[in-house]
């Protein structure tokens, strides 16, 4: 998969793309089912993904909460197990932001990227103001040349399908039914960082990942599939991981500590994918570091028999 960044420079090869165009925020089955289409609306043509980085949101409302479900590694990293041939992640600025609905199709899809035709969801919206709908892509398409198709937003059950229900479902301890959304386990990529070895004095050793930046799933001990994407110890494993701020250890910065079953080496440096299977209990304090082992090999025992039996 190629990526691209700049709409003003696009060589040949990566013109003449059908593209879905979003944030893609999780990549989940309603996202998916747009790219589907992209496919589908022209299959002789390179399949590509439009979307922009930093997310919009966190440009216009730099002081809300972390809301994001992966960052653009991953969800890069996601998009390209898909099929997905040319990525058009463009860097979203002010400049960007000021383009009018017309502006933008004319300037990005058109005369830019030389889209040969893009896929939308229905409530898509764009331009200065997000003042551009749906509708009007249809008609800057015929007007400017390049196919246009709305996709009907997915429902599953009651619920409509979307980065919020997924967040909610992540919030509320329940990883399964986020993953019945998104079509795969939701994960948490990223570097092993240095932590205070804690673990290793206890006996379970673990990898340390920043969740700066992205929505936090309820804080608690999870079952988790982890895979090293790189470094000597590339592979899959299974294992537990605690998120939140360690509470018997007075933390205040929300991580994840994973330790790996049946493992031994260094991870510090490599890259992480952690994916969320099960919530097993919430964050716990305890009367002395006895009771912490404890609890610790029973999350694993079970932990090892939710993953076992997947």
């Amino acid at each position: 998969m190629r990526i691209i960044r700049d709409y003003q420079f696009v060589t040949p090869e990566d013109r003449g793309a059908s593209a879905a165009i979003g944030n893609f925020d999780g990549v989940h089955l309603g996202h998916q089912s747009v790219i589907d289409l992209a496919r589908r609306a022209a299959p002789d043509a390179p399949l590509g993904v439009l979307t922009f980085e930093p997310h919009p949101r966190e440009v216009f409302a730099p002081d809300a909460p972390p809301f994001r479900l992966m960052r653009s590694a991953t969800r890069a990293h996601r998009l390209e197990k898909l099929g997905v041939d040319r990525l058009y992640e463009l860097p979203f600025n002010a400049a960007l932001a000021a383009l009018t609905p017309e502006q933008f199709a004319r300037q990005v899809l058109c005369d830019g990227l030389g889209l040969a035709h893009v896929v939308v969801g229905a409530d898509f919206c764009f331009g200065k103001g997000r003042s551009g709908n749906a509708a009007d892509l249809e008609r800057f398409g015929r007007e400017m040349g390049f196919g246009v198709t709305i996709a009907p937003l997915m429902e599953r059950s009651d619920d409509v399908v979307s980065s919020t229900a997924i967040r909610t479902a992540l919030s509320e301890g329940r990883p399964r039914d986020a993953a019945a959304m998104l079509g795969h386990w939701h994960r948490i990529e990223g570097e092993v960082i240095g932590g205070e070895q804690r673990g290793r004095d206890l006996g379970y050793p673990t990898a340390n990942m920043s969740i700066d930046g992205l929505h936090p799933p309820r804080f608690g001990v999870y079952a988790v599939l982890v895979d090293v994407l790189d470094g000597p110890h590339k592979g899959k494993y299974h294992g537990a991981a605690s998120i939140g701020v360690r509470p018997m250890f007075n933390g205040e910065r929300p991580n994840i500590e994973t330790f790996l079953f049946d493992f031994s080496g260094d991870l510090y440096g490599s890259t992480l994918s952690v994916g969320l299977v099960e919530y097993l209990r919430p964050e716990m304090t305890f009367d002395g570091i006895e009771g912490l082992i404890a609890q610790m090999e029973a999350d694993c025992a079970r932990a090892r028999e939710i993953l076992d039996a997947l």
